[in-house]
């Protein structure tokens, strides 16, 4: 007597090949081969970015590039501080505080990194007053003058306390 067991067959699927077809060109293209839709779509915009440009759309990009260029940071002085310690090695997380010269409260705020380095972005033609502050550190200040040049570089030996822990 022979049994027949149901044989498992592995069902073959054919791989399909890749057919790029650009579904918003619609029906008046039908899908063609790689080359030849990216032929259309380069083409497509080349005779549609002109058309743009030349249009409405010109004018407020002009607008725009006015309105971007006053917010950005061409008008802007840098105050690059370092800071040490007595025997010059750099003193992390000192605090720096920036203000106008004729102002009481303080604008600005940075604290310098494992290098001792900071800087402060402050808007140009002002005299600043900059403070540094560090534990255990007398407190310094110097004034700097942003009305002219672009940028200030400044280093700060910072003098311990008597009887106060660095």
């Amino acid at each position: 007597m022979r049994t027949t067991w149901p044989r498992m067959k592995r069902k073959r699927t054919k791989k399909r090949k890749f057919e790029l077809s650009l579904q918003f060109f619609g029906y008046p293209f039908p899908p063609l081969d790689h080359l030849n839709n990216i032929w259309r779509t380069t083409i497509l915009l080349a005779l549609v970015c002109p058309v743009l440009m030349i249009g409405g759309a010109g004018d407020s990009s002009l607008a725009g590039s006015s309105q971007k260029q006053s917010n950005s940071h061409a008008h802007d002085f840098v105050i690059f501080a370092t800071v040490f310690s007595q025997q010059g090695f750099a003193l992390p997380g000192a605090r720096v505080r920036v203000r106008r010269a004729d102002e009481q409260k303080f604008r600005w705020e940075a604290m310098s990194d494992r290098r001792g380095e900071l800087g402060i972005r402050v808007k140009q033609g002002a005299e600043y007053e900059l403070t540094v502050e560090a534990r255990g550190f007398k407190s310094q200040t110097r004034k700097v003058d942003a009305r002219e040049g672009d940028h200030e570089d400044l280093t700060f030996q910072m003098e311990q306390i008597a009887g106060g822990k660095p």
